[in-house]
């Protein structure tokens, strides 16, 4: 499936991906749908969530794997159809070990089969229990619908990569020890050694990555005149109420900020200030003529240095933003294509910007002096 290759563009950037078939439960009918799968983690099967998502929607029988006897299924402006005797091959933990291995293939690194194959060689150059062990593990962790195509052997199958392993206990004895019956796997892995080693294709990781790809997490712009008992993420908007010091006076919010630098005139600065809400102070904002002169060419520094203060005189969330790890942050704007993104275009300025910001902070912890290890 690795073959059937997709995108969807975060910042500019392409992000690969790929899908495979699933049915989906809606209203009683089982739809035929793709779901498609991204190399940051994103997952989408009518809807945009994450490995942790899908492993809910499968408990909730919203993504199915086993239609029931006389459901309908629908394939939209295909065809439409009844469920009789249905059988499944596929269990949901294969599932989503099989999305695990494909986030794998997506950014070139070695997926369950691969491994299993570093298994088998360790183990033949080591012939340890330890490693026979290990590959028995690496094994298993194959989805079950993939195991007999891990040795790429169409005659075999996976057959005596099980006999090795002692999944159907053919040459072992009670002990757990290799038996002398089992000497023709070894004569087999030995004579395929040089075929495997040339025919899996090196995936070395760079040096400066992330040791596992970076999910991406959607912050939507809230509109809210109440914030009591807000989720921890929409602390993160730039119009949530963090009172924001600089020397010109306190204002509610970075947005309340934002909009009263975009002026020149103090009075409608101050006006700003005293806005009741955001939505308000941007009114303020675009009735006025007095614009900062070039505010189109300051705007990011100010917006970045406006970020910087809020999450300083606000260590409790900047904790909310260092807990965000390293995923991608898209922040959806609808009103404004520079500072956020819908689902495929947009600048995402506020989003580049918390990740930037987050990574100073990141910085300010591992060196504590940060003058002098930049003097």
């Amino acid at each position: 499936m690795i073959r059937r290759r997709t995108y969807r563009m975060v910042d500019g950037v392409r992000i690969e991906g790929t899908w495979r078939p699933i049915f989906i439960k809606n209203g009683g009918t089982y739809f035929l749908t793709d779901l498609f799968i991204y190399a940051d983690g994103v997952i989408d099967c009518w809807g945009v969530l994450d490995l942790e998502g899908l492993t809910d929607k499968l408990i909730t029988g919203w993504v199915s794997l086993e239609p029931e006897h006389g459901a309908r299924a629908s394939a939209h402006d295909l065809a439409a159809w009844q469920f009789e005797e249905p059988t499944s091959h596929v269990t949901p933990d294969d599932l989503l070990a099989e999305v695990v291995d494909l986030i794998d293939e997506l950014n070139e690194r070695p997926d369950s089969r691969e491994r299993c194959l570093i298994a088998i060689d360790q183990y033949l150059e080591t012939r340890s229990k330890a490693d026979l062990d290990a590959l028995r593990k690496a094994y298993l962790a194959v989805p079950t619908h993939h195991q007999r195509s891990v040795l790429g052997d169409m005659d075999s199958k996976d057959f005596p990569l099980r006999a090795l392993c002692g999944i159907d206990r053919i040459g072992w004895k009670d002990t757990d020890e290799l038996g002398p019956e089992l000497q023709w796997t070894i004569d087999y892995f030995e004579q395929r050694r040089p075929w495997s080693r040339n025919g899996r294709p090196s995936r070395p990781l760079l040096s400066d990555e992330p040791p596992t790809p970076a999910p991406t997490l959607v912050i939507g712009q809230r509109q809210r005149h109440d914030w009591t008992g807000a989720e921890p993420l929409e602390r993160l908007n730039n119009n949530y109420p963090a009172p924001l010091r600089l020397s010109c006076g306190i204002f509610p919010s970075v947005d309340h900020a934002y909009w009263a630098l975009s002026l020149s005139d103090d009075p409608e600065r101050e006006a700003i200030r005293q806005a009741p809400n955001v939505w308000m102070a941007q009114r303020i904002a675009a009735a006025s003529t007095a614009r900062t002169p070039d505010w189109h060419r300051v705007r990011t520094a100010v917006m970045a240095s406006l970020m910087r203060l809020k999450f300083q005189q606000h260590p409790d969330i900047a904790a909310i933003l260092l807990g965000t790890g390293d995923a991608k942050i898209q922040y959806l704007h609808y009103g404004s294509a520079h500072w956020g993104s819908g689902p495929e275009a947009g600048g995402n300025w506020t989003g580049r910007l918390l990740e930037l910001i987050r990574s100073e902070l990141h910085f300010a912890q591992a060196f504590p002096d940060v003058t002098d290890f930049l003097s």
